[in-house]
């Protein structure tokens, strides 16, 4: 089963866009996938404005968050791994989602030649 957290990075991110306000991520900046800007990370966290009219090329994907900025006037390409995404919210009311670290599993599949195991019900009295 894929993953719900890229779906509702999505989704807040286009009702914080609906109601005019400005997007945040807060990035996990110590997961070796992320491409960030050194120079602005805080504790092992950075957060990184997404509205449209500060970045370019916005990918929300599955995996990964992508996009073009600049910073201290120099152009840069982002990538934060969906899985580094800590959370998303509005700028200026805090609204949005934090996401459980802890909860993140990777994608685990069934072990081969496992016989389907049949539902079974019993009465509750």
């Amino acid at each position: 089963m894929t993953s719900l957290k890229p779906y509702l990075i999505r989704s807040i991110y286009e009702w914080i866009i609906d109601n005019d306000l400005t997007p945040h991520l807060l990035v996990d900046a110590e997961n070796s996938s992320a491409i960030l800007p050194r120079q602005f990370i805080e504790d092992g966290k950075i957060i990184l404005n997404i509205r449209p009219q500060a970045i370019q090329g916005l990918v929300l994907g599955n995996n990964d968050i992508q996009f073009n900025a600049r910073f201290s006037g120099k152009p840069m390409s982002i990538v934060a791994p969906v899985a580094a995404v800590m959370a998303i919210y509005a700028k200026e009311n805090g609204k949005g989602m934090i996401f459980d670290q802890e909860d993140e599993e990777p994608e685990s599949t069934p072990p081969e030649n496992t016989p389907p195991t049949r539902p079974t019900l019993r009465v509750v009295k």
